[in-house]
């Protein structure tokens, strides 16, 4: 199962990263729609973020896991720009665990 993390500052309900752990098992590897759905989007809004908003993003990636985390952003244009793509990637996951939440969890957690 696919485990991600979606992590929230309590103060401002922003997020300020994500974690995402394990493999789905939904098929063999190399035909693992889930998988590859969860990695399109995780690893899509990291690219989309540094590309479109010269923000870049603390990651780590590894065999089946990937984590992101967001510094502070000065300029509020460029935040709120993060935080939509961010929001997107968060309605896209919920999407794909709407679907296929045998081999997905979604968790949203405040700090």
């Amino acid at each position: 199962m696919i485990n991600v993390r979606i992590t929230r500052s309590l103060e401002l309900g922003t997020i300020v990263g994500f974690e995402v752990k394990g493999h789905a098992g939904y098929a063999k590897r190399g035909e693992d729609i889930v998988c590859a759905g969860v990695s399109t989007v995780t690893v899509g809004t990291v690219n989309s973020i540094e590309t479109l908003t010269g923000v870049i993003m603390d990651t780590s990636m590894k065999n089946g896991f990937l984590s992101g985390a967001v510094g502070a952003i000065e300029d509020p244009g460029t935040s709120a720009k993060v935080q939509l793509l961010l929001e997107s990637m968060v309605v896209m996951l919920n999407d794909i665990a709407e679907s296929y939440g045998k081999y997905i969890a979604v968790q949203q957690v405040n700090i």
